[in-house]
């Protein structure tokens, strides 16, 4: 009797099943099916985009708005669940900026993503989010005095550890 050697996702580790080839057959098609349906769940999890800014834009930055304008591209870009969003801006008051002029002014966005996705749909997420931060920031670029950087880095599922009740909640609706 063959053999068939199925991989199983289980919370942190891969764990495999041998499922006797015959009458077991479609209880492997059926795991396969649920590997399929847990990967594809968490190809939408988990997309926090943390923006570090300088003080110095509280004036002409509108943060609060740069926020909602960021979470809303995340959500267009159609990869991630509402659920899943999280935008938070930490305000730097300390700093030191190309040729220290007071002037100077920065903002770094760092968006990490959890495991699953292609790099293509990674680059177009970054892309979207790039594209509304500097669509907020347009008059600040008129003066050379700014600077605006995104990262965009994919967690490792093995070092990210999550527990999330607002996904209960709004997957309810």
């Amino acid at each position: 009797m063959a053999l068939l050697f199925v991989p199983v996702l289980t919370g942190k580790s891969q764990k495999h099943l041998n499922c006797a080839v015959g009458g077991l057959t479609s209880l492997a098609l059926f795991i396969n099916m649920l590997i399929i349906k847990t990967r594809m769940k968490k190809v939408r999890a988990m997309p926090h985009l943390t923006i570090e800014y300088s003080a110095n834009l509280d004036a002409a930055g509108d943060i609060a708005g740069l926020c909602r304008v960021l979470h809303a591209a995340i959500l267009d870009s159609g990869l991630f669940e509402l659920g899943a969003v999280r935008v938070r801006a930490l305000r730097c008051m300390d700093y030191a900026i190309a040729d220290l002029l007071d002037l100077n002014a920065f903002a770094d966005l760092r968006l990490r993503i959890g495991a699953g996705r292609s790099s293509a749909d990674m680059a177009r997420a970054g892309e979207a989010v790039f594209a509304a931060a500097c669509a907020h920031f347009a008059p600040l670029f008129e003066a050379p005095h700014f600077a605006l950087t995104l990262d965009v880095a994919q967690n490792d599922p093995v070092l990210s550890w999550k527990k999330n009740a607002i996904h209960p909640r709004l997957r309810a609706k």
